[in-house]
């Protein structure tokens, strides 16, 4: 039976071919109606066969592209990509040291709109909206029946169904995550290759860690033989799990050693800053000051302030490690809010590297919008 079309009234032809999964609902003709989870034709100005998609009728995205070819099977795809994405993560990991970590990015993945985490024997579910939910079916079903990988459940991270707490580890630090209330499914798999930069330089250094959640990147500091951590959080339960955190890796947790403050990481810098404090190195890892572009400018006046304040309290000759996890804002606009803030500290800063998210978070070069993480790695003079 024939699938349903649409037809464009903008000429994507050249995007989408070149691989870019999105159509927007207003570059459609006419007002077309399917129901969420359908697969639909996309055809183009001249009413050429372009691509195949699935339907989202509540999304401003009202298509994700699934493939350029007009005959093919969409369960057999699914599962032909699901295996392709574990075997690019399982080639790369050693299961030893490392049961956690993202099998599945998207769109880089060519599963558009679902996102999946693996934690030990659970697997963690997230779809980009009613569409990707419907489109992809049951399937639960087939990570639990997958080879080579022992999942046992499957939590949907909108519904939290089955959610519970357990301990994974990752490049041997060991956490336990809350995979029914966490952020993010329970722990930040993007930062893990950033968490082993930040522990390969802490020797010897006071590190400081904000907006810390359950203190990765103390972790890795304190493993890798810094002399004190401080672990910045509003959230009290985060600070209580990143407590857990370092007593499950026996690491001290004393005064003298590991900070933990359950505060607003702007309140703590503020005092920071007027008791004089320094630190050799500063993470601050913030949520998405930029939802959306309406929030941009507000979002760059916090991060420039936020930059300045941690900029302060960086020795001279520190390294200071600045995080954005907002889509909204590019490359080289976070590295001038960098730039900006600490100069406007009266301190400068010396990129040393622009990093990303971990190789199992794939950016495609048509699709720009899921590069999203920008850590920038540098010396305040």
């Amino acid at each position: 039976m024939p699938l349903p079309t649409v037809r464009l009234k903008k000429d994507l032809a050249r995007s989408i071919r070149r691989g870019h999964p999105w159509v927007y609902r207003d570059a459609l003709a006419g007002t077309p109606r399917h129901t969420s989870g359908a697969l639909v034709e996309v055809l183009g100005k001249d009413g050429r066969y372009l691509a195949t998609g699935f339907w989202d009728a509540e999304s401003p995205i009202a298509l994700r592209v699934v493939s350029l070819e007009r005959s093919f099977d969409w369960p057999e795809t699914v599962a032909e990509r699901l295996a392709a994405a574990l075997e690019r993560r399982l080639s790369k990991l050693d299961r030893g040291t490392t049961n956690t970590f993202r099998w599945v990015h998207g769109e880089a993945d060519r599963l558009p709109g679902v996102h999946i985490d693996v934690y030990a024997d659970v697997a963690t579910v997230r779809f980009d909206g009613a569409g990707a939910r419907a489109a992809y079916g049951k399937l639960a079903e087939r990570l639990t029946a997958t080879p080579h990988l022992p999942i046992r459940s499957v939590v949907d991270r909108e519904r939290r169904g089955g959610g519970r707490e357990l301990e994974v580890v990752e490049n041997g630090v060991r956490f336990v995550v809350d995979l029914a209330h966490g952020q993010k499914g329970g722990l930040f798999l993007d930062q893990r290759e950033n968490r082993a930069e930040v522990g390969a330089r802490a020797r010897g250094l006071r590190v400081l860690n904000l907006f810390g959640y359950t203190g990765g990147f103390s972790l890795y500091a304190a493993k890798g033989g810094a002399a004190r951590t401080d672990t910045v959080d509003v959230a009290r339960p985060a600070i209580a799990t990143a407590r857990r955190n370092f007593e499950l890796n026996g690491l001290a947790v004393d005064a003298a050693l590991a900070g933990f403050h359950a505060v607003d990481a702007f309140e703590f810098l503020e005092g920071a800053k007027r008791r004089g404090e320094r630190f050799g190195l500063v993470i601050s890892d913030p949520p998405a000051f930029a939802k959306n572009r309406a929030g941009l400018t507000a979002a760059l006046g916090a991060y420039r302030r936020l930059h300045g304040l941690a900029a302060s309290v960086v020795e001279p000759g520190g390294i200071f490690c600045a995080a954005s996890c907002s889509s909204q804002v590019d490359r080289k606009t976070f590295l001038a809010s960098v730039d900006a803030g600490t100069r406007a500290a009266g301190r400068r800063f010396e990129l040393e590297e622009l990093r990303g998210a971990g190789f199992d978070h794939p950016v495609l070069p048509a699709f720009p919008e899921g590069e999203y993480l920008k850590f920038a790695l540098g010396r305040v003079r």
